[in-house]
């Protein structure tokens, strides 16, 4: 009786085997099933996320760090290096903000959180890069990198060469957005590497980040930072969120001439991430004030109990500024009255933030450090 089975010659089977080996070698991640679940935050940590860092940019020093080297998927925190690569482009003079460019079916089909394109118009790329900042867009980010690389897959080769040159060495990009992808990783310090260098080089990029709320052709969506709006002197910078990676946060805040740079990796919820993400900007402003030696010292005076920060408050923004809005049905339809809407309502928007901010800004200056405060009590007391 024959056999239906084919029988490799021992060279062409030795041949394969090597060439898996080589491919499993060359490839990260190759072999390697997805995490389905976040990453264990350490025993014993001060913050209760896998992984963090602090980094004081007017004296370059890192203020505090909490296992800022172990490998987490970046999720949409990989959106800051799209950003950063056309933001490269704009300054050679071989793209402009207004710079328009036609969807394609690849950039409008792409999953996950979405700017709202559609295949075949055209939106300049001041639009995509305000999407990929506020509606963490999927989709804009695709078009970046068609624009710029010419194809996926080359841009996601120059996102990797600059995270060389930057000096990420724990990092490996895969995608432009973040998508879930097997061998895909960063680490705290890297992001805090890359968002330092994007920061220098381009200030005013946090106007990107610092925007609330985006409607496009209809579809509204809101910033997930929970420090806009809430913490005092925060202004960006990105969040990102898969299975395996938890909730990632990159952000920044000004205060009195200083300047702090956060990232915190792996946070096992969004409330977590967000209480986290105040307490370690509050430890490293005490120090400045000299209320606490150290981050560390500091962070004890700071139960996590004692925050309650909103995670819904832009998404609630969105809806109160955009309520009863409609999307233009006919293609002359998004006319002048459309738009004066929209901007009016973009006005609205703005002065609410100021005047936040300056109430903000005026019950910090009526409160006592707290150093002065008990000085004066011992005063009182004596």
């Amino acid at each position: 009786m024959s056999s239906s089975r084919c029988h490799l010659p021992p060279i062409c089977a030795t041949f394969l085997l090597c060439l898996l080996c080589c491919l499993g070698t060359l490839l990260p991640g190759v072999g390697r099933a997805i995490p389905l679940t976040p990453p264990d935050v350490p025993p014993d940590s001060a913050l209760d996320v896998c992984s963090a860092i602090l980094f004081d940019l007017d004296h370059d020093q890192v203020l505090f760090e909490q296992n800022a080297d172990q490998r987490i998927p970046p999720a949409s925190l990989t959106k800051v290096m799209s950003m950063f690569l056309a933001m490269d482009q704009v300054r050679t003079g071989l793209l402009s903000p207004q710079t328009t460019i036609p969807v394609s079916h690849n950039a409008a089909t792409t999953g996950g959180s979405r700017m709202g394109l559609r295949a075949r118009e055209r939106v300049s790329l001041e639009q995509l890069l305000t999407g990929m900042a506020v509606s963490s867009g999927n989709d804009a980010s695709v078009v970046v990198a068609e624009l710029v690389g010419g194809s996926v897959p080359a841009f996601v080769n120059m996102m990797n060469a600059k995270a060389r040159i930057l000096g990420m060495r724990g990092t490996f990009f895969l995608n432009p957005h973040g998508l879930p992808a097997d061998g895909q990783y960063t680490t705290a310090r890297d992001m805090l590497t890359l968002a330092r260098a994007y920061l220098r080089a381009y200030p005013n990029a946090l106007r990107y980040h610092n925007t609330h709320v985006l409607q496009h052709r209809g579809r509204l969506t809101w910033n997930k930072n929970p420090l806009l709006g809430q913490y005092p002197g925060a202004d960006g910078l990105k969040t990102g969120w898969v299975r395996a990676s938890g909730y990632n946060l990159i952000f920044t805040a000004g205060r009195e001439n200083r300047r702090l740079l956060a990232v915190i990796l792996g946070a096992p919820d969004s409330e977590t991430r967000s209480i986290e993400a105040f307490r370690l900007l509050d430890a490293g402003f005490l120090v400045f004030g000299g209320a606490a030696p150290t981050v560390a010292a500091a962070l004890h005076q700071l139960p996590r109990e004692n925050y309650h920060p909103d995670i819904h408050l832009t998404a609630r923004e969105a809806r109160t500024l955009y309520a009863g809005y409609a999307a233009p049905t006919g293609r002359h339809k998004a006319g002048r009255a459309h738009k004066g809407k929209h901007h009016r309502l973009e006005a609205q928007l703005k002065h609410k933030r100021e005047s936040k901010k300056k109430a903000a800004a005026r019950a910090q200056k009526r409160t006592p450090a707290p150093r002065h405060a008990a000085r004066r009590a011992q005063r009182k007391a004596g």
